[in-house]
């Protein structure tokens, strides 16, 4: 098959897999906190925890998953992972208690960074430098549709079609499970790239040190922290807040739908500057301000002023992580040898914000209802002020930079 077609349709792959496995799942327990809450007796802080608990995991899974797909390959960690999280993604519909459920939810936040991880490993082979960011705005692009699906399908339509909130949650974790199926057909490795080239023989304890002494890996970590923790609080939070303030069910999930529909739009423009002009830097200076000045704006406002903080801070929410995560490849001393190491790295110090920005941002609910999204905004910008330190270059035009980020599959 010819190598651009190739590369094209492994990309598509990787999309769709981010889709099933993360994107639509993960946003169901969002729309579907009210509904779970009831049959389980929650409380929103334990809800909190539930949104959240993924991120415990991931907190140790991103690091060392990360230099496992540098030592194995995508393609083993692709096959397996869609299985695991298939298995445990269906078993949370039948959780019968709050232990129950966040035990399950703890165990599958210990599969999703690692293939999250493996699809830009996978982008980061097959396309040159230049268009990675166009290529890790598609992916992202796929998951601020699955985000977009999940919230807007699954508690208004699947739900009462299917018979509740356990059944929507069994059937993707199916689908999740049949994707095992397309990545033990299909080639992941570039032609001439072998194992020879790629040096793939130091540990992975040894892989972690040297990432861990990359002051500009541990400024990247600290954005991510701080922005993507905010954004996680938001959307966890988010339809319960407007139902608490008498938005009707319906019209709350469709603002976290318009959430991710901005998103969605915004992605691919937002990767094509940042590649066209070299500007990752200045990129992420502004799409992060708007974010955490959007979760400012929810904060303080009510009523239809509420939407325009939605659209802002929705618009960015994809665009800013996909230049984040395109950064870590492109940092000095991050090769071939170690890209899914410090991607790995940069989403465990971002686990640790996942877990715990939404239950202490919920927690906050006491004072006034939009107290969180207050501390949220905070957090996002502690974020951005980390972003002034980091250390960007120009994206690189030779073709062949492709090379460094090949692996063994």
């Amino acid at each position: 098959m010819d190598k651009n077609k190739h590369r094209w349709i492994l990309l598509t792959l990787v999309v769709i897999t981010n889709m099933l496995v993360y994107a639509i799942p993960s946003m169901a327990i969002s729309v579907l906190s009210e509904e779970i809450s009831l049959d389980l007796n929650l409380s929103v802080v334990q809800m909190g925890v539930v949104w959240g608990g993924a991120g415990l995991m991931g907190i140790f899974t991103s690091l060392l998953g990360g230099a496992l797909i540098d030592k194995i390959g995508a393609k083993k960690i692709f096959i397996f992972g869609c299985l695991a999280t298939g298995l445990l993604g269906a078993g949370r519909g039948f959780a019968t208690n709050f232990i129950s459920l966040t035990i399950i939810v703890f165990l599958l936040g210990a599969f999703t960074p690692i293939i999250l991880n493996s699809g830009y490993k996978i982008s980061g082979m097959w396309f040159p430098s230049e268009k990675l960011g166009l290529a890790n705005g598609i992916i992202s692009m796929g998951m601020a549709l699955g985000f977009l699906m999940g919230s807007f399908l699954s508690a208004s339509v699947l739900s009462p079609l299917i018979g509740g909130w356990r059944n929507v949650l069994i059937l993707y974790g199916a689908l999740s499970a049949l994707l095992s199926i397309p990545w033990m057909m299909i080639k992941t490795i570039p032609d001439g790239l072998s194992q020879s080239s790629t040096n793939q023989a130091s540990s992975i304890i040894i892989k972690i040190k040297h990432v861990a002494r990359k002051k500009n890996i541990w400024l990247i970590a600290l954005v991510y922290f701080g922005v993507g923790g905010g954004v996680q609080g938001i959307l966890g939070y988010l339809p319960l807040h407007l139902r608490s303030i008498g938005w009707a069910p319906l019209t709350a999930d469709s603002a976290l739908s318009a959430f991710h529909f901005t998103s969605l739009i915004f992605i691919l423009p937002i990767a094509f500057w940042s590649d066209r002009f070299g500007a990752r830097k200045r990129m992420l200076l502004v799409t992060g301000l708007m974010s955490a000045i959007g979760a400012l704006v929810i904060s303080i406002s009510t009523g239809g002023f509420i939407w325009a903080g939605i659209f802002l801070a929705g618009m960015v929410r994809d665009g800013f992580m996909t230049i984040l995560l395109t950064m870590i490849v492109e940092s000095e001393g991050i090769g071939h040898q170690y890209v899914g190491t410090a991607t790995g790295f940069v989403l465990a110090i971002g686990g640790i914000s996942s877990f715990l920005a939404p239950p202490i941002g919920n927690s906050l609910e006491s004072l006034w209802s939009g107290a969180p999204f207050l501390f949220w905004s905070i957090l996002s910008f502690a974020g951005v002020f980390c972003l002034r330190f980091v250390v960007t270059k120009k994206p690189q035009t030779d073709y062949n930079t492709q090379r460094l980020f090949a692996t063994q599959d």
